[in-house]
């Protein structure tokens, strides 16, 4: 097929590989522009996606916006079969979305209609969702609310959002390219609104860790904002981001460190972190944390 993709961070990189793989035509890459990067913030940094279609030697567009008459006619004149969008970053106006013959289909990584939005596998592990996955839907002009093509499911279990996202994006990958086989061949399913749920963008505000929740929450917020923002707490006055955690049983006032191992109280239960960070630092399992940080048996983490 002769396809249009638009994505931009790594989670959209594979579906891109596997329609190039699959032997399509893919005319076109939209993308986010290139933004300041680099070790000093200054240097532009193409997206992901950009630099892999580069390497592809497709040619790649990063307007900031597709409203205007003029970027939606460049877009039509690429006369596509189909657009294949995952996370792009961009609304896409009704003139995009009814330009290719087959419309724009997605690959949103949740079970639609639940977690609509923005930050579905974030919210998935912090919700304590047993189970999440991926849909390929015909894109409409609301969010994320158009019909659905093809599912495919896969256990949270103790996933960061950062191992979940990796997985999904090669199950949706390969998802996708199922899908075009024949197109004409699949039944639409509405999505039920009444069942829908929302995944809000991640508000750094989130990432403290407030110790008076229970430890599996605590340890849910963790995993589900690992790698970024990162979970943290606050030590000798520098914040410290929990990358990975496990509950484990002990008691005492929320905050409380009980142990030489880093076991926390929480409000019911405890935690220990498994792997850490501190502020302008690598991240470190807990015992090479522990060899540069001693925390006593007694400290209360605010």
């Amino acid at each position: 097929m002769r396809i249009i993709f638009m994505g931009t961070p790594d989670f959209a990189v594979p579906t891109l590989q596997a329609l190039v793989d699959a032997a399509h035509d893919v005319v076109c890459v939209y993308t986010q522009p290139p933004r300041p990067g680099g070790r000093r913030g200054r240097e532009l940094t193409p997206s992901p996606v950009q630099s892999r279609a580069e390497d592809l030697g497709i040619e790649v567009r990063h307007p900031t916006s597709l409203k205007s008459a003029e970027e939606q006619a460049h877009f039509a004149e690429l006369d596509a079969d189909v657009a294949v969008v995952a996370a792009y970053g961009l609304i896409l106006p009704q003139a995009v979305l009814d330009a290719p013959e087959h419309g724009c289909l997605n690959v949103h990584a949740s079970i639609l209609p639940k977690w609509r939005g923005a930050a579905p596998i974030h919210r998935a592990i912090m919700a304590g969702d047993p189970v999440t996955g991926v849909t390929i839907m015909q894109m409409e002009a609301g969010l994320d609310t158009g019909p659905m093509l093809a599912f495919a499911r896969t256990p949270v279990e103790d996933k960061t959002t950062g191992e979940l996202t990796e997985e999904l994006a090669e199950i949706g990958a390969q998802l996708m390219v199922g899908t075009l086989i024949d197109l004409a061949a699949l039944h639409p399913l509405e999505q039920d609104d009444d069942k829908a749920t929302y995944a809000a963008k991640i508000d750094k505000s989130e990432a403290r860790i407030h110790w008076s929740r229970p430890a599996e929450e605590v340890v849910r917020q963790i995993h589900g904002l690992s790698p970024f923002p990162g979970a943290w707490f606050e030590l000798d006055g520098d914040r410290v981001k929990v990358l990975r955690a496990e509950k484990v049983d002990g008691e005492g006032s929320p905050g409380e460190v009980l142990d030489a191992q880093l076991t926390i109280a929480c409000g019911e239960g405890a935690l220990r972190p498994l792997e850490l960070q501190r502020a302008g630092k690598p991240k470190m399992d807990l015992e090479t944390f522990l060899r540069g940080n001693k925390v006593a048996a007694g400290t209360i983490f605010d």
